[in-house]
């Protein structure tokens, strides 16, 4: 028998498997019942019980894949073990068919394994803000309007209300989705500013804006007396960099007033953020705060259809830290929420491509938006509307999430 022709294709997708099967002639029934055996997924399951992760295992063992424990788990010689479950989509919907049946409560685990698989597996395909909806259909870009004198980027570039009505026109014409307004610099190392203050920057560019264009429009802000007299006169929605922990009363506001909201992963006040950078793991706490602040949204009545989540790049993160949380962006899709990122022209980017002005950045912020889509991120926020528009519709086409 002669030599054959073998090559890896790269199905990150359902889409993608389906394409491929149909390409080779596949019976459509066939693709159907076939298309969760080409994809693969890692699930941890965190501090289980040794007698429960037994369980999990030789379920796993049964339908065709595999659990990874810690040593000593087997024979229980230690009291809980964090549990890696390896196999395809179809052997994991297996495994939570199965797990009702077992004790230890399991059913509780089989519960949230299932609601793990349906995040991940489906995109939200809309984001609601007060009185408006952003569709993901497609990428969406959200420019940056700072009306601060200290943006490490482009402060004093919109102190003045014409200065900043002349941005978002640019920005609109460009193709924003959305604008977010800023009046507080939250760079590292930056001091707060008085909410007074705050407001009387914000506020005014708020009003002025609405008054022109109908685009949904965002406030970036930590502090709920802004939020709320932002709301009052036309925003959309809050972008809370705290994830709603800096503010008790903020959560409140939100969803009183009927507000989208974006709630970001940061450690400590800008003035402090990078002092300590140093995580057992990055991501898993990433994750695990989020999913804190996406809770006291939901318990204040914040509806869900309006969270999104943003895992904080630059905000108490290293170099590594960024990349780190870049490379494993797909895990954020389990929480179900849609995905914002802020790379846009970040000292990370510089320190990687010995870039010290913010000006030089741009392609290394475009680089990080194209491969983000590919890892399911839906929004952006940017200075650069233009050229991230065409970056991420690009990368968007390629990746056929839908």
């Amino acid at each position: 028998m002669g030599r054959f022709d073998l090559r890896v294709l790269a199905l990150e997708s359902e889409a993608q498997v389906v394409s491929a099967m149909t390409a080779l002639g596949v019976d459509p029934v066939g693709i159907k019942k076939m298309v969760s055996k080409a994809q693969s997924l890692n699930v941890l399951i965190e501090a289980v019980p040794c007698g429960p992760a037994n369980i999990i295992k030789q379920e796993m063992l049964a339908i065709g894949a595999d659990a990874a424990v810690a040593r000593g788990s087997v024979t229980c010689s230690r009291s809980q073990t964090d549990v890696l479950l390896m196999g395809t989509r179809k052997q994991l919907h297996a495994l939570v068919q199965r797990l009702p049946y077992q004790p230890f409560g399991l059913t509780t685990v089989a519960q949230q394994l299932h609601t793990l698989l349906a995040h991940y597996d489906v995109y939200p395909t809309y984001l609601a803000g007060r009185d408006c909806r952003l569709q993901l259909d497609r990428p969406q870009v959200m420019g940056i309007i700072n009306v601060t004198p200290d943006s490490f980027y482009d402060g004093g570039m919109s102190c003045t209300i014409d200065d900043a009505l002349r941005q978002a026109e640019v920005q609109v014409a460009a193709g924003a989705d959305i604008l977010d307004v800023g009046g507080e610099s939250t760079r590292p190392g930056s001091l707060s500013v008085a909410a007074q203050t705050e407001r009387d920057r914000v506020v005014p560019v708020v009003e002025a804006i609405r008054s022109r264009f109908t685009i949904p429009i965002s406030v970036d802000t930590t502090k709920a007396s802004v939020a709320q007299a932002a709301l009052a006169c036309g925003a959309n929605f809050v972008n809370d960099i705290s994830g709603l922990t800096f503010d008790s009363t903020m959560a409140h506001v939100v969803a009183q007033s009927g507000a989208g909201l974006f709630v970001m992963h940061t450690r400590g006040l800008p003035n402090v953020m990078q002092e300590d950078t140093q995580y057992q793991d990055l991501v898993a706490e990433v994750v695990s705060r989020l999913r804190h602040s996406t809770n006291l949204a939901l318990d204040a009545g914040v509806l869900i259809d309006k969270i999104s989540i943003d895992p904080g790049i630059g905000f108490g993160k290293s170099v590594g830290g960024n990349l780190e949380i870049l490379k494993r962006l797909s895990e954020l899709r389990g929480l179900g929420y849609p995905v914002l990122l802020g790379t846009s022209r970040k000292s990370f980017i510089g320190n990687i491509l010995n870039q010290p002005q913010p000006e030089q950045r741009l392609n290394g912020s475009l680089a990080t938006v194209s491969v983000a889509v590919a890892r399911g991120v839906q929004l952006f926020r940017v200075h650069d509307v233009e050229a991230t528009r065409q970056v991420a519709d690009m990368a968007w086409a390629m990746t056929a999430h839908c």
